[in-house]
């Protein structure tokens, strides 16, 4: 009994964390991309989140194991021992840099109520690439939520302003916004169908696997850092632009994926879905007190659609795929 009560209360913990995270990293990601002083790269702060996340993973595993011989057994074992497995990994570990990238040029180039609506789209994307490549189907109360969804994004598109400028009087691109959103969630459902596939076919756990992912993203990080940003960082540093803010964005990024995988173990999809429509919600409200956001009727009708999408698409799903096939990386 005690034990049941204690699922339960992990349960809504991991569920008010993933909601809150889901809410934060939009609005943070769009705060740190507006706001007046030095700006940083952002193409440092996606290698510094990986960093993070394979310390935390790390530490994990150590605990899993409980003792240091067995932490170093277990990662030569299962990372150094098996290259070709630990290779696999690299698909997703540059997609995912790639992706984490893409996202902050989407965040400066998109409110962040209109960036959490149009990144939803990453279910569609999930669900395509779950029938083209694990051969799933879905059922009609999915298909009608996809519809749904697309349905809502494209309102909440059409419903901003051609004003290309924020309240902070930075230029913006709204089409360059949705675009490298769109890739976004085209990456992410790839990787994310990708590196289910991969936990399925062996029994490595999610750790193990979420290490391998952030250790070869490391060199991915660093290419891309020194290919689009090698005059900054020469000139100003590595940490150019970096304040409290920006560690607690990284810490923030690293931290959705592993509350991912806390929601998978200890909640259901419907709850999931529940987390997701609020943190929508919790981004707009905000949006309209902080940046200046004009809530429109044809924003509102989108963001609801949205929401029922993401109710109907999850109903009695426990047995197919949504969110959880993104288990790292998810802003």
């Amino acid at each position: 009994m005690k034990q049941q009560q204690n699922v339960q209360i992990l349960k809504y913990i991991s569920l008010i964390t993933l909601t809150l995270q889901n809410a934060l990293v939009g609005l943070s990601m769009r705060y740190a991309r507006t706001r007046s002083g030095d700006m940083f790269l952002s193409s440092t702060a996606v290698l510094m989140a990986e960093v993070v996340k394979l310390l935390t993973c790390l530490i994990l595993v150590f605990i899993e194991e409980g003792n240091f011989p067995k932490f170093c057994t277990s990662l030569h074992t299962n990372i150094i021992k098996q290259p070709i497995d630990t290779l696999k990994v690299s698909v997703p570990s540059l997609l995912y840099i790639i992706q984490n990238n893409l996202l902050y040029v989407s965040a400066s180039n998109l409110d962040a109520a209109t960036y959490q609506v149009t990144y939803q789209l990453k279910i569609l994307t999930t669900a395509f690439f779950a029938v083209v490549i694990l051969r799933r189907s879905l059922r009609s109360n999915q298909w009608g939520g996809l519809i749904l969804l697309v349905t809502g994004v494209v309102l909440v598109q059409l419903a901003q302003s051609s004003d290309n400028s924020s309240s902070t009087g930075m230029k913006q691109n709204r089409l360059l916004g949705f675009s490298t959103a769109l890739s976004a969630c085209f990456l992410s459902g790839f990787a994310g169908i990708y590196f289910e596939k991969i936990l399925k076919d062996s029994d490595i756990s999610v750790w193990m696997r979420n290490i391998q992912l952030s250790f070869l993203s490391l060199p991915f990080g660093l290419i891309t850092c020194f290919v689009s940003d090698s005059k900054t960082i020469q000139k100003q540093g590595f940490f150019f632009g970096y304040d409290l803010f920006v560690w607690y964005l990284i810490v923030l990024q690293a931290g959705g994926g592993l509350i991912v995988a806390m929601v998978v173990k200890y909640a259901d999809n419907i709850l999931k879905g529940f987390a997701t429509s609020l943190a929508i919600i919790i981004s707009c409200i905000a949006s309209i007190y902080f940046f200046d956001f004009n809530l429109t009727l044809q924003f509102s009708v989108g963001a609801i659609l949205v929401i029922c999408s993401i109710f109907l698409y999850s109903h009695q799903s426990k047995q197919t795929f949504t969110d959880k096939h993104l288990p790292t990386n998810k802003v």
